[in-house]
């Protein structure tokens, strides 16, 4: 009876293991199970977290960029200032000389005084001698003066031809500025002209010559487009010259506009493309209408001549034309939030501004496109864009064609998860919505019925119920007939082996009911994508139809100009300029 009692306790004492065993498998299964979400919960964030941080690092990095921009910037204008400033003060003086004589109340002795001083202080500069010889005009020095324009001459034909052209027009000595004229165009090389006709052509534009100097521009003007036509690709080059003159007045999108398009669309590059490309047409033509309605000046000749001379001598030199590229590029690298692939782009339209040395077409491009960099007047700006017109309107209708020619007649949509792609589509129009939401909802049937088919127990797991029923009746049987110890450990794997087919079972069922809520989940998100991004695509093609509708005015616009209405007090001689550009 004792032995009985024993055999009670004992087999009472097992069971209490086995159910201790039980909880801490189920447990330890509901441990595992959390992980394994877990590990899928960490996945998604480092995926997120990769995104947001190779966005942080494009953000950093253009906010690197722009305040480096920015420190180059002051060091630039400082290394300016320091190396060219000394200019600033002679360039200064040469309408102050002018004014001064006008008014009669600086002495002549004074001018002179000044003008030998700043000879002696500026050497090399080509604007020093002219002044001396300005001064000794003014004092009736003819000797001097002669002297000192041999030397300006030597120093800068050009400027000092273009400069005593002015000044002798501002006298209204109209034979001598007929001369300075035309030894300057007679020295030109309308494939290789200095950057400083523009100065002339203001001069021109403006209406400030006389009658025998606009005869002399005009005839140059005529022969120089004659010249240029007969080059072989001349029309190109004109088309590509002003395409990109004119893309250069493109603006980028705004990050809150089409932000579905942008993250899950591969065709939204091209989308943003061609949609600054319709956005162009508002803004050239605000541009050139603005170029057009420009009011000129409306102030006497003299000053008027004035503020010429002061474009022609407060421009900068060409020895300075390095730094100023330099000041340029960072100053659009700021313009452009940091975005240095940009501002390089546009330097290398921009650049072309800084050449001392250009072809006349490329001048007029730069007048009227660039008045910033070139010092161009409203009157040249005007009448640069009107001579040029048609190669104008053949580039802008170069610009639509392209733009039109990069249309997608199929708009890719995808959905994705971390960096792999769960679903893809097209639409034309945004008007597939239903086969597209139908395929998505395929796509996540199909998908949670095999990833569900693959939530099986093993082979193992299946043996486990009825393997490990028999091995712990075996066990059972043996502890009772003898083999206590060995018995029980038999009975305890039996038992284990069950414990774990029902604890393997219980959570295959909770991994099938998430898999469950988790493709409901994608299935009502990405139901709500596909929806959203297909409104934009009728957005964008509703948008982008209208902006580009606006093209037929650009293009009306410039069809319309005439050099004629454009150049004050034009002469019969002017008339001539043949409107072939």
């Amino acid at each position: 009876m004792a032995e009985r009692v024993i055999e009670t306790a004992d087999l009472s004492r097992i069971e209490n293991n086995l159910a201790i065993v039980f909880n801490n498998l189920d447990i330890l299964d509901g441990r595992v199970q959390q992980v394994s979400n877990n590990v899928n919960f960490v996945s998604d964030e480092l995926s997120k977290l990769a995104r947001d941080f190779h966005e942080y690092v494009e953000v950093a990095a253009r906010q690197t960029e722009r305040q480096l921009a920015e420190t180059r910037l002051i060091k630039i204008r400082q290394e300016l200032e320091t190396k060219f400033g000394h200019y600033a003060e002679i360039r200064r003086t040469t309408t102050g000389v002018l004014q001064a004589d006008d008014l009669g109340i600086v002495k002549k002795e004074t001018i002179t005084d000044v003008t030998e001083e700043m000879m002696i202080t500026t050497p090399n500069y080509w604007l020093a001698p002219c002044l001396v010889a300005l001064s000794a005009w003014i004092n009736d020095k003819k000797d001097i003066a002669d002297r000192a324009l041999k030397e300006a001459i030597k120093r800068d034909d050009e400027k000092t031809s273009l400069l005593f052209a002015l000044i002798c027009r501002r006298a209204d000595r109209k034979q001598a500025c007929l001369k300075w004229a035309r030894r300057y165009f007679e020295n030109q090389d309308p494939e290789n002209l200095d950057r400083k006709c523009i100065v002339m052509l203001d001069a021109y534009a403006s209406g400030l010559l006389g009658a025998d100097s606009e005869g002399v521009i005009a005839d140059h003007i005529e022969r120089w487009i004659v010249q240029l036509e007969e080059k072989p690709g001349f029309v190109e080059k004109q088309t590509q010259q002003w395409s990109e003159a004119i893309n250069l007045k493109r603006q980028p999108l705004k990050d809150s506009e089409y932000t579905y398009l942008k993250k899950y669309s591969a065709t939204w590059p091209v989308l943003e493309d061609i949609m600054e490309g319709a956005n162009l047409h508002a803004i050239a033509f605000d541009y050139f209408e603005n170029i057009l309605n420009q009011e000129v000046s409306t102030i006497n000749t003299k000053k008027q001549l004035d503020e010429i001379l002061d474009s022609l001598v407060t421009d900068f030199d060409d020895e300075e034309l390095p730094l100023r590229k330099e000041e340029k590029l960072n100053q659009f690298i700021v313009d452009f939030e940091g975005d240095k692939d940009r501002a390089e782009a546009a330097m290398s339209v921009e650049e072309t501004a800084f050449e001392t040395h250009k072809d006349f077409t490329q001048l007029l491009t730069d007048a009227a496109m660039k008045p910033e960099s070139t010092n161009s007047s409203a009157s040249t700006q005007k009448f640069s864009l009107s001579l040029c017109k048609e190669w104008v309107s053949e580039a802008y209708r170069d610009i639509i064609a392209t733009n039109r020619s990069k249309i997608p007649e199929q708009i890719d949509i995808h959905l994705t998860t971390g960096d792999s792609t769960i679903f893809a589509g097209t639409t034309k129009d945004g008007e597939n919505e239903g086969e597209l939401v139908a395929n998505y909802n395929n796509y996540i049937d199909k998908t949670k019925m095999e990833t569900l088919a693959k939530l099986t127990l093993s082979g193992f797991q299946q043996f486990c119920l009825y393997g490990g029923g028999v091995i712990a009746a075996l066990g059972i049987i043996m502890a009772i007939t003898g083999n206590l110890i060995f018995g029980l450990v038999i009975a305890i794997v039996g038992a284990g082996l069950v414990i774990s087919h029902f604890s393997a079972k219980k959570n295959l069922e909770t991994q099938r009911e998430n898999t469950e809520k988790q493709f409901e989940e994608m299935r009502k998100n990405g139901t709500q994508i596909i929806r959203a991004t297909l409104a934009e695509v009728v957005d964008f093609r509703a948008e982008f139809a209208e902006k580009d509708a606006e093209s037929t005015k650009v293009v009306e616009l410039i069809d319309g100009m005439s050099p004629d209405q454009y150049v004050k007090r034009l002469t019969e001689s002017t008339r001539r300029i043949k409107m072939n550009a």
